[in-house]
């Protein structure tokens, strides 16, 4: 590994400074890191995948009726920075669910009361959930501890401590601490817990946060970057190694991150089970009595065999095959277009009936889908299943690989993750189908793709933050749920603009430069403008919508097409002037036209002996981007012009032999970032058409699809 910076020998006179925290308003970086941050790029020739910063060994028990987990942790961590550190900071995420003063649930009571939401369901007595830290160890030696608020959030939020060391880690050198803890699993509120005798284990353990050193995401000195368990927000971690056994009784399935080491291991009534995982930053795992598991694999270039396994229960087994197909087409999919996936195994589990909050949440090489019954083709519940399993898996890239900071930058996960998912979906010409009936009242031909759905529930009238804005100074649930759609459509139309082949090249060229590191926004903006070779256009997309909430809202706002006739008055011929009243001009006009329907009995409405001059207006209610206006004629011909500059209104004349017939901006449907794709078109003649197409009513349908969609 090549540092960021050299490490000096630690010396008796070294005196640790404080450390401070990351701003507790940290969102977007606009500075790109330095070329060495995080050891720079991996090549593939290094001895391990990833700069493994921290290692965990963890022996755990689950208690199936009381739903708890009691733990011991050996961790151990590497300073990276230049400088000693006598105190290090742990996430306890599980205490986000131990009461109604969390920063969590003080968050929830605000944002999910503005907007649909996941994590709302009310905890009843006896469901909470929290993490007991015990004692910490260092070398034999009890260490202090105590809770921190890195955020300032309330005195009352307990998931983030500190850790006072009894010896300094000096730079470049390593801590191992050893501690217990008590975790008691709350009933699933989100994303963790248990419902009846099924139990998803998520944040579970003690965690390290994470020490950014100056040139790596926007940072000018070393800071943690440890906050606290927002409502909206998901996690940021150092990559490592983890060796857990995890204890359950002998009717149990468990899956979990990483490889199973052998068969479990008979204690009484209870088998330990044991997996190891390098090269990851966190680890998940599920444990229920009468589950069933399906098994395959992949094999492609530059992967090793990977094992794939689908853990079911037994009411929705009707999904275990069409997650496993979507699983194994996943890997392939995303091996192809991004880079090779690099892990041996991984398990997609089906949540049981209730638990619902349980399915849809990622870890590295382990994710939980969702559960549908029946699964019929060219269903919205065949689409709803496959859209989950991709987007989870999904994230094995964009949350697991490249390592993005999701509590300041969930556009890099969340919304990189949708786009790309969408795209694959777009592969598969895979459609959402819904009753005809349905589609029929709304004047539109099922099916719709991927990011037609996207643009619909993106907010794109009246965006509240900009994309890169981080998980929780957002106005509401509702409008932070759109990370996931309008970075969808940004990206969709900033594909379109460059052309797919060289956006596919560009995000293949991120991933390979940033896999097993942590980008920034910044970071991405940079590599696509080089990779692109168009900076000026993905500066512009960026600026627009990432760094700010520009809105497109580009309209036709007339349309006239007149007949050229000859005019009254006085003209020179002969050398003398003449008059030609309004009388004899009519009259002249009159005997040409039926001369010429006399010459064309089966004439086209439209047509005539005078040419037609058509004016089409077009006005700009929002940013620029370049249009373009197509112009349709009765005889079926065409004129195309672009509008690629920054008048907020324009005009374009046509004179041709025959009359046009209508206008329309975007005729490839290429701009869906367009609030309003209803006033893209006008007729000559009134036609309602559009509007039966358009209608904000299907709009409004479709946001019920997607409050399922736009929080996974």
């Amino acid at each position: 590994m090549t540092p960021v910076a050299p490490a000096p020998a630690a010396t008796a006179a070294a005196v640790p400074t404080e450390i401070p925290f990351a701003s507790p308003h940290a969102a977007f970086v606009r500075t790109p890191s330095a070329p060495t941050a995080w050891g720079g790029p991996r090549t593939g020739h290094e001895a391990t995948l990833s700069d493994r910063v921290v290692s965990y060994r963890i022996q755990a028990r689950l208690d199936p009726e009381k739903h708890t987990v009691d733990g011991q942790q050996q961790l151990t961590w590497r300073n990276r920075s230049d400088r000693p550190v006598s105190a290090v900071f742990l996430h306890l995420y599980l205490n986000a669910f131990e009461g109604q003063g969390s920063t969590f649930f003080t968050e929830r009571s605000v944002l999910a009361a503005h907007g649909d939401s996941r994590g709302v369901a009310e905890v009843k007595k006896g469901e909470w959930g929290h993490i007991d830290l015990g004692s910490v160890d260092q070398d034999g030696a009890p260490l202090k501890w105590r809770y921190v608020h890195p955020d300032g959030g309330p005195a009352t939020d307990h998931t983030v401590v500190r850790i006072d060391l009894a010896q300094t880690v000096p730079a470049g050198g390593s801590v191992t601490l050893d501690m217990n803890f008590h975790s008691q699993l709350p009933r699933v509120i989100e994303r963790t817990g248990y419902v009846g005798t099924f139990h998803l284990v998520g944040q579970w353990f003690p965690k390290i946060g994470v020490l950014e050193l100056p040139g790596e995401r926007g940072a000018t000195e070393p800071r943690w970057n440890v906050h606290e368990f927002h409502f909206n927000s998901e996690f940021y971690a150092d990559f490592g190694e983890y060796d857990v056994r995890m204890t359950v009784p002998k009717d149990y399935v468990v899956g979990a991150v990483g490889e199973q080491q052998g068969d479990p291991t008979p204690e009484g009534n209870d088998l330990t089970w044991h997996f190891i995982q390098a090269d990851v930053h966190d680890f998940a795992w599920m444990a229920a009595p009468g589950y069933k598991t399906l098994d395959g694999e992949y094999t492609g270039p530059g992967s090793p065999r990977v094992k794939v396994r689908v853990i079911y229960p037994a009411e929705y087994a009707v999904d275990a095959k069409p997650v496993l197909k979507a699983s194994i087409d996943s890997i392939a999919y995303f091996s192809q277009t991004l880079g090779p996936y690099p892990y041996k195994t991984l398990t997609a589990v089906v949540p049981p009936f209730n638990a619902s909050e349980a399915g849809g949440m990622e870890y590295p090489t382990f994710f939980t889908a969702d559960n549908y019954n029946p699964v019929a083709p060219k269903t919205l519940n065949e689409y709803l299943l496959d859209f989950v399993t991709i987007h989870e898996f999904g994230h094995g890239y964009f949350y697991g690989l490249l390592a993005s900071n999701e509590f300041e930058e969930p556009m890099l996960d969340e919304g990189l993750n949708e786009y790309w998912d969408d795209r694959m979906l777009r592969e598969r010409n895979q459609m959402v189908y819904l009753t005809q009936p349905v589609w029929k009242f709304f004047g539109v031909e099922a099916p719709l793709g991927p990011f037609m759905l996207e643009r619909m529930v993106s907010m794109l009238a009246h965006p509240a933050d900009p994309l890169g804005q981080n998980a929780w100074d957002r106005l509401s649930s509702s409008t932070y749920g759109t990370v996931y759609s309008r970075t969808a459509t940004a990206m969709h139309d900033l594909e379109e603009r460059l052309g797919k082949p060289v956006m596919e090249k560009a995000f293949r060229d991120y991933y390979t430069t940033w896999h097993f590191r942590h980008p920034s926004i910044a970071d991405l903006q940079a590599s696509l403008a080089e990779s692109s070779g168009k900076p000026a256009v993905v500066a512009q997309v960026f600026e627009q919508y990432v760094y700010g909430t520009d809105t497109v809202d580009d309209r036709i706002s007339e349309i006239v097409s007149d007949e050229v006739l000859p005019l009254a008055g006085t003209s020179i011929k002969d050398g003398k002037r003449v008059e030609l009243s309004n009388d004899d001009n009519d009259e002249a006009v009159e005997k040409q036209r039926d001369t010429w329907e006399k010459a064309h009995p089966d004439a086209k409405p439209g047509t005539g002996p005078f040419p037609w001059k058509t004016t089409v207006t077009v006005r700009r209610d929002g940013a620029q981007v370049a249009q373009t206006l197509k112009v349709t004629f009765a005889d079926d011909s065409v004129e195309t012009v672009r509008w690629d500059d920054d008048r907020r209104w324009a005009r374009f004349v046509f004179t041709k032999p025959v009359k046009a017939t209508s206008a329309e901006l975007d005729p490839e449907h290429k701009v869906y970032l367009d609030a309003n794709k209803l006033n893209d078109s006008r007729t000559v003649k009134a036609n309602h058409a559009a509007s039966n197409r358009w209608g904000s009513d299907f709009a409004a349908l479709l946001q019920g699809i997607y409050t399922v969609l736009g929080t996974l």
